[in-house]
Order: C-alpha cells, then sequence, then structure tokens
C-alpha cells in the first residue's frame, strides 16, 4: 500500500517525538519506530539508570553521616531495585505511543529503509512524504575481537535481574563510569579496563583523576594502559586477556566503548544523503545532502554533545524552520555535561584545557569546596570547582565541578552564563539557603 504524508519522522527518541508534535496541528505526520516507542532515554538510557542511580545517592548520603547520626550502611537489594525501576519504566514506551496517536501521528511499526530520495519501504508499504526527518539514535558499540560474542552493553545491564559478585566494563568514558558506580553501590567487586591512562578524555584532567581516586576507595578496581584483545567463556566465568600475559575472571563483562549512529540499514545511498563513521552529516539548518531530508539527535555526525537535552533542542529547531517560525541557522545554547559517578562531574563550556592555550583572553580559577556548609553539612569528602573566567568581561566562560550536586550547580551556572550575569548581578539575588544556588556568588573570582 502506498500511503502520503507531509512529513514523515524516522525513530521515535526524543528528537522525533519533539518535531512531529510540533509539526501534527499543522501537517500531515507519521513516524516510524523499528523498536520501543520514545527511543533510548525513557526505555534503556538515561530515565532507567537515573532510577538505579538513585540508591547510589542514597546510600552515599546515609554512609557519609555514618558516625554522625546513622550507624548502619544500608545494603541496596538488587531485585526490589529493578522491580521499582521496571514499574516505571516499563509503562513508558506505550505511554508515549498513545501520546502521539492522540496528537494526530499515525504512528507505524517497522523498518524503514529508503527506496529513493523521497520514499521510504515499511513492511508491505511505501511511504512517500514532501519532508522526511531522520532520527534513528545510536547503540552501543561492540569491541571487535575474539569472543566478542561473549561482550555485554548497556542495555543488559539495565535489565540484570541479579547483581553479580564480579562484574568487568571495557571502556573508560561515561557509560563505564556510571554504571560501574551503580554496580559497586549495589555490592559488586567491580573492574574498569582501559586501553590508556586517560578516562574520560572530554573532561578536566585533575577532577578526572579525583574521580578515580574516589571509586578506588570505594573499592573500584581500574586497569589503565590495558588493551583487552580476547574474552573467553570458562564454565560460569569469563577470562579477559591483554597484552603482557594480563588475564582477569569475571562473572559478566560489559562493553562501554562508545556508541555508533543507527545508519547501516537506512539504505541512504539511495536517498542520496551523506553521512561518516559518525553519522548522518547535515548543515546549519540540520539539512542532509538531499534538500528535503533532515536529521536530528545523535544519529547526527556533530561537535554538540549527542545528548538528550540536545536532541530535544534540535527537534524544536526543525519544528520551528519547516514552519517558518524561523529562518536561522541553529544556535546551540551552553550545553552542560555530568557524569553520574561517585561523586558526580559535569562540565560546560570553555575547559580549562581549552582557557590555558588563550591564557591572554580567560583565567581559571581553582576552588576547594569542601569546607563549604552546602557539602559540609552532609560530609561530603570532596568538592571541587574550576571555573574560567573572561578576563574582559568578568563573565563565566566555563566550569568544571566535582561533588555530589553537581548536576544542579552546572545548571545554575549555565544559567548565569547564558543570562551574561556579573558578579555584582549574581550578588544581588536573594537564594534559599543553604543551598549551592547560595554559593553562586562565591564561584566568581
Amino acid at each position: 500500500m502506498e500511503k502520503n504524508f507531509d512529513v514523515i519522522v524516522i525513530g521515535s527518541g526524543v528528537g522525533g517525538m519533539a518535531v512531529a508534535k510540533g509539526l501534527a496541528a499543522r501537517k500531515k505526520i507519521a513516524i516510524v519506530e523499528n523498536d520501543l516507542w520514545g527511543g533510548t532515554c525513557p526505555n534503556r538510557g538515561c530515565d532507567p539508570k537515573k532510577v538505579l542511580y538513585s540508591v547510589v545517592e542514597a546510600k552515599d548520603a546515609v554512609t557519609q553521616l555514618t558516625g554522625k547520626g546513622f550507624s548502619v550502611t544500608p545494603q541496596v537489594h538488587w531485585p526490589e531495585l529493578m522491580s521499582f525501576k521496571e514499574s516505571i519504566i516499563n509503562p513508558m514506551s506505550k505511554g508515549l505511543k498513545k501520546s502521539m496517536d492522540s496528537s494526530g501521528i499515525e504512528t507505524i511499526a517497522g523498518k524503514a529503509t529508503f527506496i529513493n530520495k523521497q520514499t521510504i519501504q515499511v513492511n508491505e508499504d511505501t511511504l512517500t512524504a514532501d519532508k522526511i526527518i531522520i532520527a534513528t539514535g545510536a547503540r552501543p558499540a561492540i569491541l571487535s575481537i575474539k569472543g566478542k560474542e561473549h561482550l555485554l552493553t548497556s542495555t543488559d545491564f539495565l535489565s540484570l535481574s541479579e547483581m553479580p559478585k564480579k562484574v568487568t566494563f571495557i571502556g573508560g568514558g561515561y557509560i563505564a563510569f556510571e554504571l560501574a558506580t551503580i554496580a559497586n553501590a549495589a555490592g559488586a567487586e567491580v573492574h574498569i579496563i582501559h586501553h590508556n591512562k586517560r578516562p574520560l578524555k572530554e573532561f578536566e584532567s585533575e577532577l578526572v583523576n579525583e574521580i578515580v581516586h574516589q571509586l578506588e576507595s570505594k573499592g573500584v578496581i581500574f586497569h589503565f594502559d590495558t588493551d583487552t584483545t580476547k574474552i573467553e567463556k570458562s564454565g560460569e566465568s569469563f577470562i579477559l586477556q591483554a597484552e603482557n600475559n594480563f588475564t582477569l575472571a569475571t562473572d559478566l563483562v560489559f562493553c562501554a566503548t562508545g556508541r555508533i549512529p543507527n545508519i547501516e540499514e537506512l539504505n541512504l545511498d539511495k536517498a542520496e544523503v551523506a553521512y561518516d563513521k559518525k553519522g548522518i552529516q547535515t548543515n546549519d539548518y540540520l539539512q542532509t545532502s538531499n534538500e528535503n531530508i533532515f536529521a536530528c539527535g545523535d544519529v547526527l555526525s556533530k561537535s554538540a554533545g549527542k545528548l538528550t537535552p540536545v536532541a530535544s533542542f534540535e527537534g524544536a529547531y526543525l519544528t520551528n524552520y519547516l514552519t517558518g517560525k524561523t529562518t536561522e541557522k541553529i544556535n546551540y545554547p551552553y550545553i552542560p555535561t555530568v557524569i553520574y559517578s561517585n561523586p558526580k562531574v559535569a562540565q560546560i563550556g570553555i575547559t580549562t584545557e581549552q582557557a590555558s592555550k588563550q591564557e591572554e583572553k580567560y583565567t581559571v580559577s581553582s576552588i576547594d569546596a569542601t569546607s563549604w556548609f552546602s557539602y559540609h553539612r552532609t560530609n561530603e569528602p570532596v568538592s571541587k570547582i574550576k571555573i574560567v573566567t573572561n578576563r574582559e568581561t568578568g563573565l563565566v566562560a566555563g566550569a568544571t565541578c566535582l561533588n555530589g550536586k553537581a548536576d544542579e550547580l552546572i545548571n545554575y551556572i549555565s544559567l548565569l552564563m547564558d543570562q551574561k550575569m556579573t558578579k555584582k548581578e549574581t550578588e544581588q539575588l536573594i537564594m534559599a539557603y543553604p543551598t549551592v544556588a547560595s554559593d553562586l556568588s562565591s564561584i566568581y573570582k
């Protein structure tokens, strides 16, 4: 059967949903999904991860006050935690589909493949549209090593019915650190294997070293400069091998070496859409090499962060662009990034490494905030903040924070940067005390 639409959206993640819902009142819209409605974030990404991470925050809060009001450190009961997670996450996909249906969007389940520049095949149907939006997201990458069939991914971790006694993560990025943090809080012996000495390479090295130190103090074992070459099953265990006779036996091994765009099955060549190994190439209007096809979200080859709020931002931009509300290029605001490790680390804007190469323009302030009341009252073991300031204006140009409230603090700093607030203007704010917001004026130097 042939069906015609004004716009077809391929992929129902946050980016795809944003543009589909934004256009639904004005245009005839179809959205195609080959997996769970809602995409990665609500089903097997940030949302389930944050539910599991809640035990890290709760356990830390009590552990830090052991001997200061608490006498027993709580233990995580993994099956109960997973049951709680599933009670929140499992209804989401069905609910999101229902929401799109009620918006007048035609939801189509199946794999989309381009036949030509304006037509896709889904199941037995051919769908055509004036405009097509590709928002198919990304998936975990798998190392190409001997025994790779034994590797599990973040998707598998977020569905574990039981937490094994010993788990290993290959990779030094945010996924490895976040999942390792959860497994450690749940009582597992946790190993992280990374092929060089520099994990979390996008973050400030001094604070990354502090994260590693804090995780080591909690029992996480790091193996740096270790390039895994082989995995084999031995009874109920898996044996990891690397150069220099390195071996490690573990109950489960998770590959956390990045994500790759979901583009292989789209048949993009038929659509005359250019792409590279990082994803679909677009111009400043999120338009591909085919003028009638656009793309948004993690499927893009881009420098902007591949994050859930970024995908939503891109979807909203496409809504405005395709309805004529804007003719401007997409203009990303400052984008905060958070690693939900233990402690958390968050970053925004100009990094300290970038600032060090432009000393005539920026200054860097290092603040040890461990004794500040906001952190001291909960007995946090460490709180460090690095602020990059524009020499000429005195405005904050970037920041990196390491503490248990880094996710909250970085959002406040993001507002200061977006609103171009000076130290004097920040001091005029009246914030509830004692909170990280009431500390804001103290970050200026």
